[in-house]
């Protein structure tokens, strides 16, 4: 593991927490028990620059200093290209949103990985059942 996450750059943070981000919402799409191609589709619509900016929005309230500091890492970030399918915003919220997931996965914290879905998936969850 990580030494220290904090010398990681957000684009590493990022790459590591959409990872993590998807794995959140494939284990609870699990649950709903449907073909794998009907799985897909509902995680698709759950992963993306949109969706995650509205996630992050549900979350803002909970989180505390260091891991603001680790969401606006990611936010504030150079992007190369913005897909057409989000405006420049969300898909800023978006990549913070990934780079505290992959920072708090580094820190081993797991737990607080959960609570912070847990609110995103109540909200989501009804959308994909």
């Amino acid at each position: 593991m990580v030494s220290n996450p904090n010398l990681l750059s957000p684009s590493t943070l990022a790459f590591l927490g959409d990872a993590v981000y998807g794995l959140e919402v494939r284990k609870r799409l699990c649950q709903v028990n449907r073909p794998s191609g009907v799985l897909h589709s509902m995680s698709v619509k759950l992963v993306n620059a949109n969706a995650q900016a509205q996630a992050f929005k549900l979350i803002e309230g909970m989180l505390n200093d260091e891991e603001i500091q680790a969401f606006k890492k990611g936010r504030n970030m150079h992007l190369s290209s913005i897909p057409k399918s989000s405006t420049v915003g969300e898909y800023h919220t978006a990549t913070g949103l990934e780079t505290l997931f992959g920072f708090l996965f580094l820190n081993q914290n797991s737990q607080r990985i959960d609570e912070l879905f847990s609110v995103i998936w109540e909200k989501f969850s009804g959308n994909n059942n």
